[in-house]
């Protein structure tokens, strides 16, 4: 479904835990996909992260064991489609402000490019979930990413069988404020 509503992107996309493994994610929308994510806006244009797309079935398979492993996200194995989010390492400027107001810059911009991620994906009519919960050294061997390097989140995609849901959030007044907190 192609949105050109925004808000309408914004509600549509959801958590998906169940795929259509039958179907595989085109490789020119995963290419838009990647697009997407490169566009997103980061502390100093750093652009701190590296993107590792999963769609071969062998390798699929093993990253869908390093992501159940622990006993969760059995439902990832029906994923068609992978994307890997590696932080890198932030720019000077980013780095250098970084320190100076006591954050890491590099974890919030992997948040930002995930969410990118999953918007483009539900433009494209996919299904996708954002996995935080994996083993990281069996996924470091097996997408072989050096030791030094910290893999933060794995994006599930693939053609979505659950129904969208009615989206359960706090209520406005809840999680905002006007003027003060």
């Amino acid at each position: 479904m192609l949105f050109t509503d925004f808000y309408q992107l914004v509600d549509a996309r959801q958590s998906c835990r169940a795929y259509d493994s039958s179907r595989e994610v085109e490789a020119d929308k995963l290419a838009r996909i990647i697009e997407a994510a490169r566009l997103a806006p980061s502390a100093c244009n750093s652009q701190p992260w590296h993107l590792i797309t999963v769609t071969d079935a062998n390798r699929r398979k093993e990253v869908a064991q390093a992501l159940t492993s622990i006993g969760m996200n059995k439902w990832a194995e029906q994923a068609t489609a992978f994307i890997v989010i590696v932080q890198e390492a932030p720019n000077f400027t980013a780095r250098l402000g970084g320190w100076i107001k006591n954050k890491h810059f590099p974890l919030i911009d992997c948040g930002i490019v995930s969410s990118h991620i999953t918007l483009a994906a539900t433009q494209e009519g996919l299904g996708s979930c954002i996995l935080g919960w994996f083993d990281e050294k069996q996924m470091r061997k097996i997408l072989e990413i050096p030791r030094s390097k910290r893999v933060l989140m794995v994006v599930s995609l693939g053609y979505a069988t659950d129904t969208h849901r009615q989206h359960q959030r706090k209520s406005i007044e809840e999680m905002s404020s006007s003027e003060k907190y």
